[in-house]
């Protein structure tokens, strides 16, 4: 054998082993993206289950919102309805506080005005009822 035949040997042996190499490279590869492929088939799956869960979850939410919007608008009818009512007893409970200064102030004229007109009247309303008794 001449240096050119071994050459040419070597040469062979080295391309036979690079592509046994690279042949179990492209085997791996091709496990690995099989692999990959049924982990992309598995997320797309679950993708489109979520999807419909949320289409339908979507749909309940608009629903519930709309029921809430008008429960919301009827309840907001019904305490404008009431403002009225809270504002006349805030109104009579005004009257009833001057009423009752009123009455503390005609108690007052009456136990000091004494030889008053009222003070007078009083005392004659005082002995009837003392007369009466007896």
């Amino acid at each position: 054998m001449t240096g050119g035949e071994i050459a040419g040997l070597i040469a062979a042996i080295a391309l036979l082993i690079f592509v046994i190499f690279v042949s179990i490279f492209l085997i791996r590869v091709t496990k690995v993206m099989k692999h990959v492929e049924k982990t992309v088939d598995s997320v797309d799956e679950s993708l489109q289950t979520v999807t419909k869960d949320v289409d339908a979850l979507s749909n309940e939410v608009e629903g519930l919102l709309a029921k809430s919007n008008t429960l919301l608008n009827d309840v907001n009818g019904k305490v404008a309805t009431l403002d009225p009512v809270f504002q006349a007893m805030g109104d009579l409970g005004e009257t009833v506080s001057d009423l009752n200064q009123s009455s503390r102030n005609l108690a007052t004229k009456l136990t000091s005005a004494k030889t008053s007109k009222v003070g007078l009247a009083a005392q004659v309303v005082r002995s009837f009822f003392k007369k009466n008794k007896q």
